[in-house]
């Protein structure tokens, strides 16, 4: 079953100088809380973008839906990033993030789950990913439903070091068979 949503979705590589100002607008939103961002400058943001940017086994990138910025997505060698020593991954795993802005006055009905969507078909399609993973703070009951949605599975809690920052996560992953069953796979 497709869900046609009437969105034209595109990601394109982040470049820190150009979209730091509308990330940061997006990190200190009160609905990314779980980023744990809130506090950062733009300059700050800034470095922080080109530091996944220019880091050997993690990449971000900017999402345009309709023509105009509105999600900022990362992707990472699980083995490498984030989860060494914690979780046993596979060839072909990829560690991924997603940030939607905030809708302000302007909700688009189905909008988080055509972006999740495209971020996960993208994965697959474009960045040759076996098996998308995930981590979230095991507080974010939204996000970890919108992954369920989408077809992942939970592992279970893990303790995730994020530069000093440490967190109790769920570990999650979703293969390409399960993300094309799931809610979200007939989701364009």
């Amino acid at each position: 079953m497709s869900l046609a949503t009437g969105f034209t979705i595109g990601l394109t590589e982040i470049d820190a100088r150009r979209d730091a100002e509308a990330v940061h607008a997006w990190l200190t939103d009160p609905h990314a809380a779980f980023w744990g961002m809130a506090s950062l400058t733009v300059d700050e943001v800034g470095d922080y973008i080109a530091a996944v940017a220019t880091h050997p086994h993690q990449d971000g990138w900017l999402g345009v839906v309709d023509g105009e910025p509105t999600f900022y997505a990362e992707t990472y060698d699980p083995s490498r990033v984030l989860l060494p020593g914690v979780y046993d991954g596979a060839a072909g795993d990829l560690g991924m993030h997603v940030l939607i802005a905030a809708p302000g006055d302007r909700p688009r009905h189905g909008l988080t789950d055509a972006v999740f969507a495209a971020v996960m078909r993208w994965c697959f399609d474009d960045l040759d990913a076996r098996r998308v993973v995930v981590e979230p703070d095991v507080r974010n009951a939204a996000i970890r439903e919108k992954n369920r949605r989408a077809g992942f599975v939970e592992i279970g809690e893990v303790l995730v070091d994020d530069g000093g920052a440490v967190k109790t996560a769920m570990l999650s992953t979703c293969t390409r068979e399960a993300f094309v069953r799931s809610d979200l796979g007939g989701v364009s």
